[in-house]
C-alpha cells in the first residue's frame, strides 16, 4: 500500500547474510531472503589449525545485492519505493585495513587473494599473543584501558588483531593507512563515506572492542599505543575520535546505490552495530532482562539504567558502554566462544565413518550413497538430541567443560581448551551429546553468576536465535541449570528485525527505539520454566564442572 513505510534490516552472521523488509508501523515481515558468501562457503582464506578465519569483502558486497534485490522482488510492486531506512549488523569485532579512500585492501589490484588484506572474522584466534601484550601493557599503564571491557582484552578484538596482521604482513603494512570494522564499513560504503576521517564510527564497536570511551578521550592514546607497538604509530590520528548510538543517520543511498539495489535515494541508512545488540532489540530486550542470542556461540546482552550501573567496573565481560544497546541505557555484554559449535563438533567425530567410509562405499550406487550420506547427516544431531532427553539427570556421569573455542566470559581467554571427564566403557554417543549440553548451560550459568557476583540484576531470560527456536533439549536444559524461566522470541530473524527497527527510528518513523519495539515487536512464542528436581541436581552437577574447569586451565 502506498501509504505504508517500509524499513530493510541487515544482518550479516558468520556464514550467511540476510535481509528482512518490515511494514515500519505494523512490524509486519514483508518479505526476506538469505545467502551464504560464497567464498566462505568454499573454505577459501581460512585454516582452522592455525585459528584463522578471513572473509572477503566481496562475499559481503556480493550478497548484500543479492539478499536486498530478492526480497525488493518477494515484497512485489509498490515497496522498494517505500522503503524508507535500512540498518546492518554484522558480526564483530570484524575489522579490515583500509587505504586513503577508505577501500579494503582486499579490493585492490595486488591483494585479492591476501587473508591478512580481508576482514578479520570474530572468530579468528590468530592474536593471542597480541591480545596478552595489551593486557600486560594495560595494568602497568596509567589508565587501564581495559577497565570498560572487563579488564581483560580479547584476541577477538580489534587491536589485537590489526597488530597482529602488521607484524606478520609487511605488503598490508605499508599499503594500510587506517581500519575499520564490519559494521561501520556497510553504511559508509552505500552512502559514499568511505575515507577512515568521514566514516560515522559505531558507538557499539568501538566501546566494546576498541577500548574507547568519552572520559578518556576517545581511543587509547597514541604513547600507549606506539608503547605496545611502534607499528601502530599515527593510527589514532587516522580514526576517530567520536561515535554514535544507533539511533543515528549516516546519510542516504547514493545514487550508484540505489540503482544497484534496487531503491530510491531517499532511504536512509543508519549506524551499524554487532549482531547480538541489534538481535537483543528485535528480541524486545527490556532493563535487567538477558538477552541471549544462541547460534555456533552465544552472545548476552543486557541493558541497565544509568543509576544501577553508576561507576562499578564489572569484571570479567565484553564490555560495558553507554548506548551501545538501546540509547539512554547502559548495554552489557558477555558470551560463550562456543555453544551450537560444540554439537557440530562432537557431530563431525561420530560422522567420521560417514563421511569417510559410507560415502566411498561400492555396496550401492552413487546416488543412493549420497542420499544415505546426506539423510544420515542431517539426522545426527536430532536423534542424539532424542536419546540424551531420555537419560535421567542422576545419570549425568559424564562432565565436559565447553572452552573448545576458548572462553569469552567470564574473563576472556583463547588459551584454554575444552574437557570431557567421567568416560567410561559405558558411554555412549548420546551421554556425551548429553554432557556436552550440559556444558553449555553451565557455561551460561557462569556468566549469569558473574553478573550476580557484580551486583547486577538478572529477572528474566530471553532466549533468541536458531537453538532457541529448534531444540527443546538444550532450552530446557539451560532453564534447569540456571534456575530461571527463559522466553523464547517469536520473531524468526532477530538480528535483521533489531536492525529493521533501527531504521525505522533512522527513518523518522519512531523518536526512540523503545517506540519501535512497541509497535514493531512480536512477543514470544514459548516460555521454559526450570524443572525443580533438576534444578537441585544440576547445581551438585555444576560444582564438578567449575572444578574440571580450574584443573585444565591450570594445568592443561
Amino acid at each position: 500500500m502506498a501509504q505504508d513505510k517500509y524499513v530493510i534490516g541487515l544482518d550479516y552472521g558468520s556464514d550467511s547474510a540476510r535481509a528482512v523488509i518490515v511494514n515500519a508501523f505494523t512490524g509486519q515481515e514483508v518479505a526476506s531472503a538469505v545467502k551464504y558468501y560464497p567464498r566462505w562457503i568454499e573454505g577459501k582464506y581460512c585454516d582452522a589449525v592455525k585459528d584463522q578465519y578471513r572473509q572477503h569483502p566481496l562475499d559481503y558486497v556480493e550478497v548484500m545485492e543479492f539478499i536486498v534485490k530478492d526480497s525488493l522482488a518477494k515484497a512485489g510492486p509498490g515497496v522498494a519505493e517505500n522503503v524508507v531506512g535500512m540498518s546492518f549488523d554484522t558480526t564483530g569485532s570484524t575489522p579490515v585495513f583500509v587505504n586513503e579512500e577508505g577501500i579494503p585492501l582486499a579490493l585492490l589490484p595486488g591483494f585479492e587473494q591476501n587473508p591478512n588484506a580481508m576482514f578479520v572474522l570474530w572468530k579468528d584466534h590468530t592474536a593471542v599473543k597480541e591480545a596478552a601484550e595489551i593486557n600486560e601493557l594495560a595494568r602497568k599503564w596509567k589508565i587501564d584501558y581495559t577497565a570498560y571491557e572487563g579488564g581483560i582484552y580479547s584476541s577477538e578484538w580489534v587491536w589485537a588483531k590489526v597488530l597482529h596482521v602488521l607484524r606478520e604482513d609487511e605488503a598490508v603494512r605499508k599499503a594500510a593507512y587506517s581500519w575499520i570494522e564490519h559494521c561501520d564499513w556497510m553504511p559508509a560504503l552505500i552512502t559514499g563515506k568511505q575515507k577512515p576521517l568521514e566514516v560515522v564510527r559505531s558507538r557499539c564497536s568501538a566501546g566494546h572492542k576498541a577500548m574507547w570511551l568519552e572520559s578518556w578521550g576517545g581511543l587509547p592514546d597514541e604513547d600507549f599505543l606506539t608503547t605496545l607497538d611502534p607499528l601502530l604509530k599515527g593510527y589514532r590520528d587516522r580514526l576517530f575520535r567520536d561515535t554514535y548510538t544507533s539511533d543515528a543517520k549516516v546519510g542516504n543511498l547514493t545514487p550508484e546505490w540505489a540503482q544497484r539495489l534496487g531503491l530510491t535515494t531517499n532511504v536512509a541508512v543508519g549506524v551499524g552495530a554487532f549482531d547480538c545488540h541489534m538481535g537483543a532489540v528485535g528480541g524486545e530486550v527490556t532493563p535487567n532482562v538477558l538477552a541471549r542470542a544462541i547460534g555456533t556461540s552465544t552472545c548476552d546482552i543486557m541493558i541497565a539504567p544509568y543509576e544501577e550501573i553508576g561507576d562499578k567496573l564489572i569484571a570479567g565481560i565484553c564490555g560495558q558502554v553507554d548506548g551501545s544497546v538501546v540509547p539512554g541505557y547502559v548495554g552489557l555484554e558477555a558470551g560463550q566462544s562456543a555453544f551450537g559449535d560444540i554439537y557440530a563438533w562432537f557431530k563431525r567425530v561420530v560422522a567420521w565413518p560417514v563421511e569417510n567410509i559410507l560415502a566411498k562405499t561400492s555396496v550401492v550406487d552413487a546416488e543412493t550413497r549420497a542420499k544415505l550420506v546426506d539423510e544420515v547427516m542431517d539426522q545426527i544431531i536430532p536423534q542424539l538430541s532424542i536419546e540424551a532427553m531420555k537419560i535421567p539427570v542422576e545419570e549425568s556421569t559424564i562432565i565436559a567443560v565447553d572452552w573448545m573455542n576458548g572462553r569469552r566470559t567470564p574473563d576472556a581467554s583463547q588459551e584454554v581448551t575444552g574437557a570431557i571427564a567421567g568416560l567410561k566403557l559405558g558411554s555412549t554417543a548420546p551421554r556425551i551429546f548429553r554432557a556436552l549440553v550440559e556444558a553449555t548451560a553451565f557455561g551460561s550459568k557462569a556468566i549469569v553468576d558473574r553478573f550476580a557476583r557484580e551486583g547486577v540484576k538478572i529477572e528474566g531470560v530471553i532466549g533468541l536465535g536458531g537453538v532457541a527456536k529448534k531444540s527443546p533439549f538444550v532450552m530446557q536444559t539451560l532453564a534447569d541449570v540456571l534456575n530461571m524461566p527463559i522466553k523464547v522470541a517469536r520473531t524468526e530473524q532477530t538480528c535483521a528485525f533489531g536492525a529493521a527497527m533501527f531504521a525505522a527510528v533512522v527513518a523518522g518513523v519512531y523518536p526512540k527505539v523503545e517506540d519501535a519495539q512497541k509497535a514493531m515487536g512480536k512477543g514470544f512464542e514459548k516460555e521454559y520454566q526450570p524443572i525443580a528436581d533438576n534444578v537441585k541436581m544440576y547445581a551438585q552437577i555444576y560444582q564438578k564442572y567449575v572444578k574440571l574447569g580450574q584443573f585444565t586451565e591450570k594445568e592443561m
